[in-house]
């Protein structure tokens, strides 16, 4: 019984995973979303998937994220993804700031350097490239205008105009932001053909790999973002999330299931759409969705009723923060104990609710 852990499916998802079952051959795309903390909430469940329903076989994937979701990816596409997973958890945890100071975004960014470099060497990079099975396709937003500025008052300004005119219309966004992938062998059989904004795909390489990294976490103000990537058009990178913080599923055409752990149970396409509530994708366009995310009652559990976010750190000290993100890191674990129970189960619907 499904109690912490909440999964949502569409009606061919359902359909499927009836007939065969949990098999990890029945999803080719893995998406991962932008969150940053976030993913503390949800580690328990990505050890489970990382170490061991899609080690259960050998078909390739599209690993396709933005931000943290692209990050934990990375650790996916490791050599020991388990092992390289929890130092991701353990570095994000423990990242410190000077608290007499209010951060600078070179310093945040310095700090997220070193969160990267903790668990991400030159063996992951040519893992990430590389990797037999899974073709990893790293989300970044490239500035246009004044969005690719070097100054912060051109970029304000920039940014402004791009949240304005997104909420009129998304599309509207394409004059401030070109989103550009990079993506290890190729593009071919995407599930993904981005067609629905401007796009660019970039061959990731070892030479590209960490920047690109880097650019697609690259929150505008909080970091300095990445500029002049290696193959890539020159300008100025930001978090991927900007264009495609949930992803748009009304650009979805693959042939297979999509597998979406997720922090929550609702999809918002880009950073801008967050409050903006008719831009949340409707079920219609999930069909082949699995979802997978906390459920209420674990978030009740949690001290503060909720997982971990950047919020946390005006609110809190940073002993306090630490010790909070630790233990919700920890009580995880329940969801991906849950989803284990479900695929080797004898009803593979058991709990699995429809969009």
């Amino acid at each position: 019984m499904l109690e912490s852990l909440s999964v949502y499916a569409g009606d061919s998802a359902r359909a499927l995973l009836a007939r065969e079952g949990w098999r990890p051959q029945l999803f080719d795309t893995l998406v991962g979303a932008s969150g940053g903390p976030k993913l503390l909430g949800i580690a328990g469940l990505d050890q489970f998937l990382f170490g061991d329903f899609l080690q259960r076989s050998h078909h390739p994937m599209h690993l396709i994220g933005s931000s943290i979701g692209t990050w934990r990816h990375a650790a996916l596409a490791a050599a020991d993804p388990v092992a390289s997973l929890a130092k991701l958890h353990h570095q994000y945890i423990n990242q410190h700031y000077d608290e007499a100071v209010k951060p600078t975004s070179s310093v945040i960014g310095e700090v997220c350097e070193w969160i990267l470099d903790g668990y991400a060497d030159a063996g992951l990079y040519d893992h990430l490239c590389e990797h037999p099975r899974f073709q990893t396709h790293i989300v970044t937003a490239r500035g246009l205008g004044p969005n690719s500025a070097r100054h912060p008052l051109p970029r304000a300004l920039g940014m402004g105009l791009a949240a304005l005119g997104n909420a009129l219309h998304r599309q509207l966004l394409q004059p401030w932001f070109q989103r550009v992938v990079f993506s290890s062998h190729g593009r071919a059989d995407l599930g993904f053909p981005f067609e629905d904004f401007d796009t660019v795909h970039v061959p990731l390489q070892a030479n590209n790999a960490r920047r690109a990294l880097l650019a697609s976490g690259s929150i505008p103000f909080v970091m300095p973002g990445e500029r002049d990537i290696a193959g890539a058009p020159a300008g100025h990178y930001w978090d991927g999330g900007i264009v495609d913080y949930h992803f748009d599923f009304k650009d979805y055409r693959g042939n297979g299931l999509v597998l979406y752990p997720h922090f929550r149970d609702d999809i918002t396409p880009g950073w801008f759409d967050k409050s903006l509530p008719w831009r949340r994708a409707p079920g219609h366009l999930l069909d082949q969705v699995v979802l997978l995310c906390p459920a209420p009652a674990f978030l009740a559990s949690l001290p503060l009723g909720k997982i971990p976010d950047r919020r946390d750190f005006p609110k809190m000290t940073q002993a306090e923060r630490i010790n909070y993100w630790q233990s919700a890191a920890s009580a995880s674990q329940v969801l991906g104990d849950e989803f284990a129970a479900l695929v080797d189960g004898p009803d593979p619907l058991a709990g699995v609710q429809a969009f």
